[in-house]
């Protein structure tokens, strides 16, 4: 071992959930140490490049103090350093894509720039250190508790232990649990598990998760020529076709998630379809002085590079690896299609100004950083969050379950997409819902926090509590949670299961800013 570090609290993972950990943690006086497998932090919000998936009263209320100070200072950093037009500039909710997917469409650096402007001062500081490109390697246990955690540095193999009074495990797959031996569930729980109305018939299924996509920003410019190299995997891909889905993958043709009605797509607005780059547009040119962007970006994370074709999670690392080059094929030969084959309005064929933007996500082959991962490991937990809590079908009050313990809030659909099972979409209504404490509590494991989409959810659940609001919710209350079990010397199941700790600690996160439950709201 050529290095050690301690800190009061380790956080393994610097993706949206990691980095409100942090945050919650530094600011609550602890020292810190958060971990990064790619050269950004962020996670959906800057590797990944996913423009922020929210509800629709977010502008008002429904998210932490700390996530809207997010929201604001994003829209913020484009006030003060780019040259928008008087119109755009004066917006008080400016969406600088002005993307249909949400009210806050913006570049993965512009994210970026905020989280580290967020945290500059706890790293500034010294309460804060943040090791990039470092992916855990070993998890060294006695008993229930984690004694220590080896890194490795991806670029040098230098390996790193790491000790800390509480470990929180914000990777995107949920990668400590296994090295820990904390007890958790993958893919799709059976009905005679979880009575959901919605979980798969007969025996679970652990390896069919949702299908994962590899994101990337592409430009148009009329007139030039950018096609790209012709994918390795073209053919292949050019050809597929699942059985449940309408038409060829790389087509115009997709489904309706909620009705999974057939539904055709068109790529730029003007017509009667819906325009895909208009979809998750994240820079929209018109809002700024002329010169400043050659074009509008948009951001492709569509049903067309969605990629289902097998799971990454508990498999060997050969087919692992397998899964995530096809993935990048199923994107490259995405772009290839649309510069080369797509049909246009005007019944020719190719947009070969589509110009791949590598520079929008920093890296080498255009592609994000780390793929969206929509499902992880999760952790078996105190409280395990079902269909029949949050879905508004199975609640004839209208209200989604209340939680004694809630530690925060979220919305969202119940939104799974095509899985590794070639399973269709699920997508049915939710009711605004709380985050309970009893779901960041392994059943187990003492010192051991989920901090991502690791929680005690459901492959149903998890469907509505994986969005960024809600990720950033779950992460800052681990962080605050780690430190009041510091502050208190409890454990974590004792803050939840004594009375009058868990109603100080629920003060204490309303004091911080967290919304603990909903005014009287709507489905969705």
């Amino acid at each position: 071992m050529n290095k050690s570090y301690t800190a009061d609290i380790v956080i393994i993972g610097g993706g949206t959930g990691g980095c409100a950990a942090a945050l919650a943690a530094a600011k609550s006086g602890k020292s810190v140490i958060l971990t990064e497998e790619t050269d950004w932090i962020g996670g959906q919000l800057t590797s990944q490049a996913v423009p922020p998936d929210e509800h629709r009263w977010i502008e008002q209320f429904g998210c932490t103090r700390t996530y809207r100070e997010f929201r604001n200072e994003v829209r913020d950093y484009y006030r003060r350093h780019f040259p928008l037009t008087e119109e755009a500039r004066s917006r008080v909710h400016l969406n600088p894509g002005n993307g249909g997917v949400s009210r806050l469409c913006h570049e993965p650096r512009a994210a970026l720039a905020v989280l580290q402007a967020m945290l500059a001062p706890y790293v500034h500081s010294g309460r804060l250190q943040i090791l990039y490109r470092y992916q855990v390697q070993a998890v060294s246990v006695d008993g229930d508790d984690i004694q220590s955690v080896t890194m490795r540095q991806l670029e040098t193999n230098e390996l790193v232990e790491l000790t800390a009074a509480y470990y929180l495990d914000a990777t995107e797959c949920g990668d400590v649990l296994p090295l820990a031996g904390a007890e958790y569930v993958t893919g799709a729980e059976s009905f005679s598990q979880t009575g959901e109305p919605h979980a798969v018939k007969g025996d679970a299924l652990p390896q069919d998760m949702q299908g994962f996509t590899y994101c990337f920003a592409m430009d148009y410019i009329e007139g030039e020529d950018h096609t790209i190299e012709r994918p390795e995997r073209y053919d292949f891909w050019r050809a597929y076709k699942a059985d449940f889905w309408p038409d060829r993958l790389l087509s115009w043709t997709g489904v309706r998630p909620h009705t999974l009605e057939a539904v055709d797509y068109e790529l730029f607005e003007g017509t009667e379809r819906y325009s895909l780059f208009y979809y998750r547009r994240i820079i929209d040119a018109a809002q700024f002085e002329e010169g400043t962007y050659p074009g509008s970006i948009s951001l492709v994370n569509w049903p067309q590079n969605d990629y289902w074709l097998g799971s990454v999670i508990d498999v060997s690392e050969n087919e692992r690896q397998r899964h995530l080059w096809d993935a990048k094929q199923l994107s490259l030969s995405l772009l290839y299609w649309l510069q080369t084959e797509a049909p246009r309005p005007d019944g020719g064929t190719g947009y070969p100004g589509l110009r791949l933007r590598k520079d929008v996500v920093g890296t080498d082959d255009g592609l994000a950083m780390y793929p969206y991962m929509r499902e992880s490991r999760r952790i078996k937990a105190e409280f395990t969050v079902l269909e029949q809590h949050v879905s508004t079908d199975c609640r004839a009050d209208g209200k989604a379950e209340q939680f004694h313990d809630s530690v925060g809030i979220g919305c969202y659909r119940i939104d799974l997409h095509p899985s590794t099972g070639n399973r269709h979409y699920i997508d049915i209504s939710s009711l605004p819902f709380q985050i309970p404490l009893g779901s960041l509590i392994p059943i187990r494991m003492i010192n051991l926090l989920p901090a991502c989409k690791n929680l005690g959810v459901t492959h149903i659940t998890n469907g509505c509590y994986r969005l960024h609001p809600v990720e950033w919710n779950i992460g800052e209350a681990a962080g605050f949670l780690a430190s009041r079990c510091i502050d208190r010397k409890l454990k974590p199941r004792d803050i939840r299961n004594q009375e009058s700790e868990l109603r100080e600690f629920q003060r204490m996160l309303v004091s911080f800013g967290i919304e603990l439950e909903w005014p009287t709201m709507h489905a969705v």
